[in-house]
């Protein structure tokens, strides 16, 4: 240290005459909706010796000597792009930037766009439940089926767009990067905790569980197509499950959401892949004889009301994904000019379109070539090896089960990604800091192995997936009615204020009576319950 620098560090601290401007500026603001390609220089950049400050009053910094005052050069420390006494500030209020969420791996990287939305939207919305679609019809007919249908697609469009356009908040400058946290905010943290919590949850580990069992069994058919003669001593059911278990696990080491945009791809070109593989092999091999198209009908009448709210709630349940929407959004950039449902609404409605591609021809191609033969549990991917499995090239079977195996390990990652974050996040909360790549890595694996006991546990979980998907339902269709009420408050009986006010009843009615119908199911078929004895 030079005599300059001891002379300074010895002199007592005297007050600056320079004007310095008040805490209360500075804050960040709204321009900015947590990018982190402008988050990493300090608050108060020390390029130059003066800035301006709120009202174009100069701000002295102070001498870059060892003992200066400086900001600490940290990721999360905004930096200001517009004066900070500007009217849109004042207007917007100052954006609140919670500085876990550059630690954990929803908000962990913020360089998305529209096409990792695109990747991320598809592979989260579409999957095994589509292959049941046709199912439904056998309940409610070509008419009633196809419309139905039609309608649940609309519906639950209308409830994405207006949870892309929640993500931001213009009247408080934040940005809600997980669906809990905006229904907690609209809603109240106990309200949250007992309507949202659950079936957000469940969402998303409920879903891993089923992956691993779809990914697990699927994998043991894919190796029973490929070498039929290697059969001496085949692997179990469990050890396929933990086979598929494993695979999992390693993919699921990537750090963040947007780490994962290339496996979300693969998933997503999978997707489309099997569902289209299905349809097409189905309708080529032409109608299976003694076809009958009449609807279903129960001998009793509690039944048949049963049975149709069961139909509907298969139509329902195809459509997935919206408790992922806000966290996908999350990883992108954000700024007044340029918000960020631009871009996330341009991925959204590509995807949709590639989703309904593969959905509308499922639903109608397999009625057609099924009908009312059609395995119930299961659907199209049973019937197809059911029905086709000796006229149809062993190498188009053995190709539609790999692709179904793929994505199934990649939907997991996505769907598994709101499970990492809360977990993690009970750890920057405590500790004020990151999580190390070790604790990460063992905290996923845990989880993944976890998912697989239950998968091992309880095999009946399926038994009751009816029950736990009615109360699950209004994450799709109410709560987002809801909430845009909340937060855009519409003047009461206008078209809007109508509108969601009518969704979100309808939405809550059908919960109920999903309910009730998977409770029939549960007591009228009973439940066989076999612990660790997976079929």
């Amino acid at each position: 240290m030079s005599r300059e620098a001891n002379e300074i560090s010895s002199a007592p601290i005297t007050p600056r005459p320079a004007t310095v401007a008040p805490q209360a500026q500075v804050s960040c603001p709204p321009s900015q909706y947590n990018s982190p390609s402008l988050s990493r220089s300090p608050l108060l950049d020390g390029a130059s010796d003066q800035q301006p400050g709120a009202e174009g009053a100069v701000v002295a910094k102070a001498p870059k000597t060892p003992l200066a005052i400086r900001t600490p050069r940290m990721s999360l420390t905004p930096r200001f792009i517009t004066p900070l006494g500007s009217p849109v500030r004042k207007a917007l209020k100052m954006t609140r930037l919670d500085p876990q969420d550059a630690w954990l791996p929803i908000t962990e990287s913020r360089n998305g766009n529209k096409y990792y939305a695109a990747f991320h939207t598809l592979c989260s919305g579409i999957g095994i439940q589509a292959l049941v679609l046709p199912v439904a019809f056998t309940v409610l007919g070509w008419a009633w089926g196809i419309i139905l249908l039609t309608l649940g697609f609309i519906w639950q469009l209308y409830t994405l767009w207006l949870l892309v356009h929640l993500h931001e908040n213009v009247e408080t400058g934040m940005r809600y990067s997980r669906y809990m946290q905006l229904f907690s905010f609209t809603h109240g943290d106990k309200i949250a905790n007992w309507l949202g919590l659950f079936p957000i949850m469940y969402l998303s580990g409920g879903t891993c569980v089923a992956l691993i069992v779809i990914g697990g069994s699927t994998s043991k058919l894919f190796y029973e197509i490929v070498c039929p003669t290697c059969t001496s001593k085949p692997l179990t059911t469990v050890e396929w499950y933990l086979v598929f278990t494993c695979a999992a696990v390693v993919l699921s080491l990537l750090p963040n959401l947007n780490s994962i945009a290339g496996v979300s791809l693969i998933g997503a070109i999978t997707a489309i892949g099997y569902c289209t593989l299905i349809w097409v092999t189905s309708v080529a091999e032409g109608r299976l004889p003694g076809v009958s198209y009449d609807p279903i009908r129960a001998d009793t009448q509690i039944a048949r009301v049963f049975g149709v709210l069961n139909a509907i709630g298969i139509i329902a349940f195809a459509f997935r994904g919206h408790n992922l929407i806000l966290e996908i959004q999350a990883t992108m950039p954000s700024s007044e000019k340029h918000p960020s449902h631009v871009p996330m609404w341009r991925g959204v409605k590509v995807s949709y379109t590639l989703i309904a591609v593969c959905l509308f021809p499922l639903a109608i191609g397999g009625y057609w070539a099924y009908g009312h033969l059609i395995p119930a549990n299961g659907g199209m991917l049973p019937a197809l090896y059911q029905y086709h499995s000796k006229d149809v090239s062993q190498s188009i079977l053995g190709l539609t089960s790999l692709f179904v195996v793929i994505n199934a390990a990649c939907s997991f990652q996505i769907y598994g990604m709101p499970m990492f974050d809360d977990t993690e996040s009970k750890y920057t909360r405590r500790m004020k800091k990151p999580v190390p790549w070790w604790l990460r890595c063992i905290s996923r694996a845990m989880f993944g192995f976890g998912v697989f006991f239950f998968a091992v546990a309880i095999p009946f979980l399926g038994s009751v997936a009816g029950l736990i998907g009615g109360i699950s339902l209004p994450v799709t269709f109410v709560y987002p009615c809801f909430m845009w009420m909340k937060i855009h408050k519409p003047k009461k009986y206008s078209p809007m204020w109508c509108l969601n006010y009518s969704l979100g009843v309808l939405g809550m009615i059908l919960s109920g009576f999903m309910i009730a119908a998977g409770l029939y199911v549960v007591i009228d078929t009973g439940i066989k319950v076999q612990f660790f004895k997976p079929h």
